[in-house]
């Protein structure tokens, strides 16, 4: 197979780095270009693929330039919404390109999140509290606001999720009906938890991501390869790999072949 030329925005920070010691491990990709968040955007111009790490306010630049040029494209950038994506669909589909999405590599994350959507018609009180470095940009993460629309599709017949006091700030940002709060502490990589209430029961689950690099290789391995043949929008991992489990939105079959992903931890509680 052709080795494909990747242009990496964003690549000087914690995920962009990650992300080019992954290419340069890899024999099927190479970097050929590696831009900050202020480069000239026609410095991607010989690429096959783009890949973005940037930040939320030039990522909608990124991708739309990428588009332009006909190039397939996969975003690692926090703060793309179901609604911002919707936008980026039908020009990728015009131009024939492909557009990936990945809030989180992470497949403990994913399988997270989808354990959260799994039970979500169950249980009528549902918020996510999740946690990152202090120098996160973003709230809610792009993770978070993943999470909540997926709880949202799990829950069309059921409706929206009870909470209470909504108006009020100190209740969180809503996100498709689900409350989400933001901590920003320092001494932390990432920490989502999603706690389900119903009557009389509580169910919690918890994902840690306890080193990046190891946590986020097979997932990003994984995403280049799909988008390097990608037509159209394909939003999260979960879209790309088979993990068992009943999804509220429509996904394909691209197995890891990894063997296990070490550098995280999932665990459920109840209470």
């Amino acid at each position: 197979m052709t080795t494909t030329r990747v242009a990496l925005v964003g690549g000087t920070g914690k995920l962009g780095a990650i992300i080019a010691a992954v290419i340069d491990a890899s024999e099927d990709f190479e970097t050929v270009a590696i831009l900050g968040s202020s480069s000239d955007l026609a410095e991607i111009d010989g690429a096959d693929l783009v890949v973005d790490a940037s930040t939320p306010a030039v990522s909608i630049d990124v991708v739309r330039a990428a588009i332009e040029r006909g190039l397939n494209i996969l975003v690692g950038t926090s703060g793309w919404s179901a609604e911002r994506i919707a936008l980026v669909r039908p020009l990728a589909e015009a131009a024939g390109t492909g557009a990936v999405f990945i809030p989180n590599f992470s497949l403990g994350s994913v399988i997270g999140s989808a354990l959260a959507a799994a039970a979500a018609p169950f249980f009528p009180s549902i918020e996510i509290v999740e946690t990152h470095r202090e120098t996160k940009v973003d709230s809610p993460s792009g993770t978070a606001v993943r999470t909540a629309e997926l709880i949202a599709a799990a829950r069309q017949e059921a409706g929206p999720v009870e909470s209470p006091y909504a108006d009020q700030r100190a209740r969180g940002q809503q996100v498709a009906s689900v409350p989400v709060h933001s901590l920003r502490r320092p001494g932390v990589i990432a920490r989502q938890e999603t706690i389900l209430s119903g009557p009389g029961e509580a169910l919690t689950l918890v994902h840690d991501t306890v080193d990046p690099a190891a946590a986020y290789g097979p997932g990003i391995r994984v995403a280049l390869a799909a988008a390097r043949d990608a037509r159209g929008v394909t939003v999260g991992l979960d879209a790309l790999i088979d993990i068992g489990l009943r999804a509220p939105v429509p996904r394909s079959s691209a197995p890891i072949d990894e063997g296990g992903v070490p550098g995280q931890v999932a665990r459920t509680t109840g209470a």
